[in-house]
């Protein structure tokens, strides 16, 4: 068997054992990694070569940036600063029509700005937004949608830790990538927001408007946004004046976190104890998954697939905006049967090397891909945080979810063009760090 077949046999393995069984991605990609690589050279060189990757990711400095954001966004979690938010959003949009699912899209993009978590911020604004909506009559197609789709923001959104990832994958600027992404993030979330006023347009019956707040209690709910508004301005401005790497900003952003919510009173050792077991757990997922990945990534280099694919790619007589679309592709059939996380981690070796060979700017690619991992967190029939908010209400159904996020797509495709024609949306603010 050549080389490249033991590449190609290896990709179709792993995608057979993860569609047919349960057991995660991050053991499925290290134990056909090292399989992989103990048949492409030996069984000794295998082993070394995975017992090495453990010891990598584990004791790497520059993977410690992973829990401290995490951790960041547990605390707030937690501690009920997303409620605050919400109702901030709520009070200043809430009246118009569509305006709660427009204060949840709001909402979801500050939560996510500090807690970069599709799953949390899904579970987050299920329980403060849908029984409002649900409330106000509002369509359970529309309200789950809003929750759905404006969860994914949290991706986007920096600090995001698919960015962190991918950053570290591929030896890329943490920093650069955060804002980077700041751009796109604030762009796909007025274009969510639009997408709610066109389906009330539409169909008014949808979104019927709440009570209308006055002016008194509409500036009594700011402090709650200033809370998200300050942890984001010291992580992006420290990054941006190089006050602190981005490990120590992930560690001042939960020192901030930590301070505010101890000094409103909503810190207790129950919440902290709660927090830190969320976060240790999240992180040593991701480090699995990472571990998992770099094993299967050596495998690949080894067999030489990567970069052949590369230059066979390059090769071809199509043009690049092609190759770059049936990437894209691959990336919404890949989110939407396994874990988006997961099948990023797989594909970078792979696809990364190309973006670079047809000239794309690594920057923008990166953006780019995390947009279209993040539609994947919603697309059918895996779509994680769809079960997430269909499981918050038992009423609601799982196929009015899917409905509701349908309305989102053209969100995210508009986004992508705007990407594509317009380049600087991703490399203007990365130019100036």
């Amino acid at each position: 068997m050549s080389e490249i077949s033991l590449g190609l046999g290896g990709i179709g393995v792993l995608l057979l054992i993860l569609f047919l069984t349960d057991i995660p991605v991050a053991f499925v990609m290290a134990l056909v990694g090292t399989v992989g690589f103990a048949l492409a050279v030996s069984w000794k060189a295998a082993l070394a070569t995975a017992g090495s990757a453990f010891w990598q990711i584990f004791s790497s400095y520059g993977l410690s940036v992973v829990p401290f954001f995490i951790l960041m966004g547990n605390i707030c979690f937690h501690t009920g600063v997303s409620r605050r938010l919400y109702s901030c959003a709520y009070a200043w949009f809430g009246h118009i029509k569509g305006g709660i699912a427009i204060a949840t899209v709001f909402a979801c993009a500050g939560f996510a700005a500090i807690c970069g978590s599709n799953a949390a911020t899904a579970a987050t604004m299920s329980a403060v937004a849908l029984p409002e909506m649900k409330r106000l009559g509002y369509s359970p197609q529309l309200s789950s949608g809003a929750v759905s789709a404006g969860s994914t923001l949290g991706v986007v959104i920096p600090p995001s830790v698919v960015l962190i990832v991918i950053g570290l994958a591929t030896e890329q600027s943490i920093a650069k990538l955060f804002f980077a992404s700041l751009v796109p993030g604030l762009l796909l979330t007025l274009l969510m927001a639009v997408t709610v006023l066109a389906v009330c347009l539409a169909n008014p019956d949808a979104g019927p408007p709440g009570p209308r707040q006055g002016w008194r209690e509409r500036f009594a709910t700011l402090p709650g946004s200033i809370e998200m508004l300050f942890l984001f301005t010291v992580v992006m401005t420290g990054l941006y004046l190089g006050w602190f790497t981005p490990t120590e900003a992930g560690a001042a952003g939960s020192f901030f976190a930590l301070i505010i919510v101890a000094l409103s009173g909503n810190l207790t050792l129950m919440r902290l104890k709660t927090a830190l077991y969320d976060t240790l757990k999240t992180s040593c997922m991701i480090y699995m998954i990472i571990a998992g990945a770099v094993i299967f990534g050596r495998f690949l280099s080894v067999t030489r697939l990567p970069f052949e694919a590369a230059a066979w790619v390059s090769s071809l007589d199509v043009p690049r905006e092609a190759v770059l679309l049936i990437m894209l592709a691959i990336y919404v059939v890949g989110g939407a049967i396994m874990d988006s996380l997961g099948f990023l981690m797989i594909s970078l070796p792979i696809f990364f090397p190309i973006a670079k060979g047809l000239g794309y700017d690594p920057l923008w690619f990166s953006v780019v891909i995390t947009i279209i991992t993040t539609l994947g967190a919603i697309t059918p029939p895996v779509g994680i945080t769809t079960y997430i908010v269909a499981g918050m209400d038992a009423e609601l159904r799982l196929e009015y979810v899917f409905q509701g996020v349908a309305y989102f797509f053209a969100a995210f495709l508009l986004t992508l063009i705007a990407l594509y024609l317009f380049p600087g949306l991703v490399t203007w603010l990365p130019g100036l760090v």
